[in-house]
């Protein structure tokens, strides 16, 4: 990742934060009335091409703003999913992704004098008594932290250290005082947001990742779910040199999602169902999952298994809204209109139900999640992933007058934007599979039927992990 300018300064004061997004929201809600006004006399592809182009302004100047408060604000836009997946027509995609790249590129630099006092104060040692070799050179930055390369003193042990910036917690509490209206804004391209219970649910989720702890505590969990895994592998913790701010794990080296991008279609294919089993998998067999299902957060070992990596977004779910995602799913599967209504309806998602066609609501639920509730191979591409979003959550969608009608739970909105983003990565590889046939072993509890699943089976029932935990 290029690295932003040495000594950048995070910007830590409310004030200027706020005055730079009050005035994005202000400018944004004028131009959003032009639109509306405007296509009063417009046909509808003129209309269409100018909500277009609205949409490609706001997630731009979104882009703009976030890039420049470097905390909280900035994973706000992943959080929401439209900055990974994009919603922006074809014809916009190349500059959409120039957008986007400024803001990957925007992670502040400090020079490793400042990052060795974090270091040495969290862990109240001199690096030069905790590690054998420490290279100053980051291998990884990201919007709150760098990672480094090192070896251990007592055994020589390869080590990735994970650093965060220091005052970077203060940027992030300052973002998480501007959220609601980021949110507002944010709203006007995403329909059926419950703004507040979505907002707190932001902020509990962020304000974890400030805690390398809690992140330790993450990677800890599933990294004993999948010891000795058949194709996966969740480095280990070291407990005794992990703090608040820093946190040190095993280093894992392999191929990345560039290079895998390029591989024989069968391999990506292969790639692709692992990423599935173990994005989707944890959520349904062990109610708690990583919320990033970015594609710098894996790795292909040579021994064939998958590396996964970056635990700071977490969720852990209770029973009830897991099961309630299932049976939606066997409905949808089913064609069972009257019942996917009567769970949505009861479970809070359609505040009016009678306002809601049971089988309008059937096609727009079937319109997000077909590609892996449809009994068929899908070999998935970018295209499949931005239609897949924008019937999801766009005013473009076909089904915007039925999303108008309902309201995302908060305790779904992790696992939806982890779907969304697994899609997303799995297009981007252009990985083909019988989606569903693989999704069935949760949703139904069917023996699987792919070598890969096999495996996980027999591994499953020697571990005795495979029910949620």
């Amino acid at each position: 990742m290029a690295m932003a300018r040495e000594n950048e300064k995070i910007p830590t004061s409310r004030a200027r934060r706020t005055a730079t997004v009050a005035t994005l929201a202000a400018s944004e809600a004028v131009k959003q009335f032009g639109t509306r006004a405007a296509n009063i006399t417009r046909g509808d592809e003129a209309s269409e091409a100018a909500l277009a182009r609205r949409q490609l302004e706001t997630a731009k100047q979104i882009v703009a703003v976030l890039g420049t408060m470097k905390g909280a604000a900035m994973k706000l836009g992943q959080v929401m999913s439209f900055l990974d997946v994009g919603l922006v027509p074809e014809e916009h995609r190349d500059e959409f992704q120039r957008e986007l790249a400024k803001l990957r590129d925007a992670a502040p630099t400090v020079s490793f004098k400042q990052m060795r006092r974090v270091i040495e104060d969290d862990l109240e040692e001199p690096i030069s008594r905790l590690f054998a070799t420490f290279d100053e050179e980051p291998i990884a930055a990201a919007s709150i932290g760098q990672v480094y390369r090192a070896t251990l003193n007592d055994d020589g042990r390869d080590v990735a250290v994970k650093v965060q910036y220091p005052g970077v917690a203060s940027a992030v509490r300052a973002d998480l005082q501007n959220l609601d209206m980021i949110m507002r804004l944010l709203k006007r391209m995403t329909p059926g947001l419950d703004v507040k219970a979505i907002g707190e649910e932001i902020r509990e989720r962020i304000g974890e990742e400030l805690d390398y702890e809690l992140e330790a505590q993450n990677q800890r969990s599933l990294a004993r779910i999948f010891a000795g895994h058949p194709f996966i592998v969740v480095p280990e913790v070291l407990s005794s040199l992990t703090r608040e701010r820093v946190m040190v794990s095993d280093f894992v080296s392999g191929v990345g999602f560039e290079e895998l991008k390029r591989r024989p279609q069968a391999e990506r294919d292969r790639i692709g169902e692992i990423v599935f089993r173990f994005f989707l998998g944890c959520l349904y067999r062990h109610r708690q999952f990583s919320g990033d299902p970015h594609p710098g957060n894996f790795l292909l070992q040579d021994d064939g298994r998958v590396a996964f990596l970056d635990f700071g977004l977490f969720k852990r779910i209770d029973a009830a809204p897991v099961e309630l995602e299932l049976a939606c799913q066997r409905a949808v599967v089913e064609g069972d209109a009257a019942t996917l209504h009567e769970l949505l309806a009861k479970s809070g998602f359609l505040p009016q139900p009678e306002r809601v066609n049971p089988e309008h609501l059937l096609a727009f639920i079937r319109d997000a999640i077909w590609w892996y509730t449809a009994d068929e191979t899908v070999a998935l591409t970018p295209e499949i992933a931005t239609h897949v979003m924008i019937e999801s959550s766009d005013p473009r969608s076909s089904h915007f007058r039925e999303m108008r009608h309902q309201q995302m739970r908060p305790e779904h909105l992790f696992g939806r934007r982890m779907e969304m983003l697994t899609l997303a990565v799995l297009s981007q590889l252009r990985a083909g599979a019988n989606w569903h046939r693989i999704a069935r072993e949760w949703m139904y509890g069917d023996e699987p039927v792919t070598e890969l699943g096999r495996a996980e089976g027999e591994f499953y029932a020697r571990t005795g992990v495979g029910a949620a935990g």
